[in-house]
């Protein structure tokens, strides 16, 4: 490999990008706005839910068990229903999401020390939060429950209840199980696989439809020559997005990065090779600028927004399509993203993800010099 002409490639690409503010702007603005838009909005915390009750008891006991769930952070009290309609009207507006009914008899079955049910009525539309809320709901339940045993036992004089197990969670990396601390690594390499993949994506079929790339055929230039250099500028300028991501999410957002800045870097540099030869495989392939954006987007985008196990459990899909996130890399690094962030896990820790990533982009890079070949058709 010829360094001089490697690095006169390196200088047209740049003076190019330099002359084309949008491909600068794609390259630097894009994954800002991304990053900003997805990490505003996107969010999996539910919190205030909206509740509607139906009291048929009116009781002291009947108010003391509403106001433990007025009480909670995690819902709202939209209202009193007083009919099964009303709460059907109230989800269908979308004024509530869980329906409380406590019947007639509750207040009398407590004091009798027998169990008193009430119902609670969850909107199934939205099954994730409705699981959510119900989760909730028994948890806030569960706290009455116990108030109303040490007061019972307290009336009996006893010195204390036996409760045969009690579970006392303690949650690590994220105690306050903020979604944002696990959604921002993983929306960092979800939108550098994007970004990277459709900036190289245009860089050889721009060749062909400009008509440089036969007077770059002529050239003593090797596809492997020519590859280092159109991917080295875009490379520099995906650590410079990984440098603001990171920055975004430590000072924007507030996500604690609890392992070594460093390893994060030196990750994004094994992981971009593999994501910037993808875009150029398939440049090379389709030499048209139009389609090699689409087919990016497409072959980026869903896998990694959907395969990666940035939003949906992998260990939760059919063993088919479990097979197929391996072959998509940003979900090893994602992976190594929430160990680095959530756990400050040392290299050790994600050497395989990092092998992986490694292998993913040598692979790619030699079918790409393969399907590279220096001839007009």
């Amino acid at each position: 490999m010829n360094m001089y002409r490697v690095i006169a490639i390196i200088r047209k690409e740049f003076i190019h990008i330099l002359r084309d503010p949008r491909s600068l702007g794609m390259a630097i603005a894009m994954p800002i706005l991304l990053i900003f838009l997805f990490g505003s909005s996107l969010s999996l915390d539910v919190d205030h839910v909206p509740l509607v009750v139906w009291d048929q008891n009116g009781t002291h006991e009947s108010r003391e068990f509403i106001g433990r769930f007025t009480a909670s952070r995690y819902f709202d009290l939209n209202g009193h229903v007083t009919s099964y309609a009303e709460i059907e009207e109230a989800i269908d507006k979308r004024e509530a999401i869980l329906a409380l009914v406590i019947p007639r008899e509750f207040s009398r079955k407590l004091e009798s020390g027998r169990k008193a049910d009430v119902q609670l009525i969850a909107d199934g539309s939205d099954a994730n939060t409705a699981t959510i809320a119900i989760g909730y709901a028994q948890m806030v339940a569960d706290g009455y429950t116990s108030s109303l045993l040490l007061k019972a036992a307290d009336q009996q004089g006893a010195k204390r209840v036996k409760i045969p197990v009690e579970v006392q969670p303690r949650v690590w990396f994220n105690q306050n199980m903020l979604a944002k601390n696990y959604i921002i690594p993983g929306l960092i390499a979800v939108i550098m696989m994007v970004i990277s993949a459709l900036l190289t994506s245009l860089t050889i079929a721009r060749e062909w439809e400009n008509g440089t790339m036969e007077q770059l055929i002529t050239t003593p230039l090797t596809p492997s020559e020519l590859i280092v250099g159109k991917l080295t500028p875009y490379f520099a300028i995906g650590m410079l997005d990984v440098v603001l991501a990171v920055l975004m999410g430590q000072y924007l957002f507030e996500v604690p990065l609890r392992g070594n800045t460093a390893l994060v870097f030196g990750m994004a540099a094994l992981f971009l090779p593999g994501a910037l030869t993808m875009g150029m495989l398939i440049s090379i392939m389709t030499r048209s600028q139009l389609l090699a954006s689409q087919l990016a987007m497409v072959l980026t985008f869903l896998p990694s927004f959907l395969l990666s196990g940035f939003m949906y459990s992998i260990a939760n899909m059919p063993i088919v399509i479990q097979g197929l996130t391996y072959l998509v890399p940003s979900r090893f690094f994602i992976v190594i993203l929430k160990n680095i962030y959530l756990k400050g896990a040392g290299f050790a820790i994600i050497l395989t993800e990092a092998g992986i990533l490694l292998l993913f982009a040598v692979v790619l890079i030699v079918v790409a010099n393969i399907k590279l070949k220096k001839r007009l058709v």
